[in-house]
């Protein structure tokens, strides 16, 4: 009976132990995978911040120079977005902000846009939606070179009324059988800019440093 008792403990202690060890390994892997997972989703900004400012062009941790907007009408947002801030040698040099098009053909459109501090687009990047496959989906850069074209355009070049589409009485292309997704694009693009123009000052803001 002894012995049959010393059994089930040793038992229960290996059990117990094993319980211990394969806790503790499942809980460092899933810290690593998180880090990683992180670190992926770092990287994976800064080369879409890259693509709008190339590196070479500011000097700043980019991704610690930020502030975050509340939902904001302007940019079709509806939730707080992270602004990040491009600066060299302690001068302004361009924001990149969030914007959304809610008025899609298929729904909202999100993208980057980065916007150099005299108001000149560094460029313009769609980062989600779901425009028809060979029609709306030339606004992603890996189906059409179409989004390339915002690249150095202001609110004075071309002029805010010719910020429309050809069919409109525009500048810009619309695609061959989908004129509501460029539409849609542009005429975010055209309230980012007047969104930046209106509150430039307020972007670049270095906040205080409290004593």
């Amino acid at each position: 009976m002894m012995d049959l008792q010393k059994h089930i403990l040793r038992v229960g202690l290996l059990l117990g132990l094993f319980a211990v060890v394969a806790t503790t390994l499942v809980a460092l892997t899933e810290s690593s995978t998180r880090e990683q997972i992180r670190e992926n989703e770092r990287e994976a900004l800064l080369s879409g911040i890259n693509a709008l400012i190339p590196h070479e062009q500011y000097d700043n941790a980019i991704l610690q120079d930020k502030i975050v907007l509340d939902a904001t009408e302007a940019l079709g947002t509806e939730e707080a977005t992270t602004v990040y801030r491009a600066r060299k040698q302690g001068s302004d040099v361009a924001v990149i902000l969030t914007a959304i098009a809610p008025n899609g053909y298929s729904g909202k459109i999100k993208m980057l846009i980065g916007i150099y501090a005299d108001g000149r687009l560094a460029g313009v990047r769609v980062i989600d939606h779901k425009e028809t496959p060979g029609l709306g989906d030339k606004i992603d850069e890996k189906k059409a070179s179409w989004i390339l074209q915002f690249e150095g355009l202001s609110l004075t070049s071309p002029n805010a009324d010719k910020w429309k589409v050809k069919k409109d009485g525009g500048e810009f292309d619309q695609f061959t059988g989908a004129t509501i997704t460029p539409r849609a694009v542009v005429d975010a693009v055209k309230r980012s800019l007047e969104y930046f123009r209106t509150h430039r000052d307020e972007l670049f803001a270095v906040a205080e440093e409290k004593s």
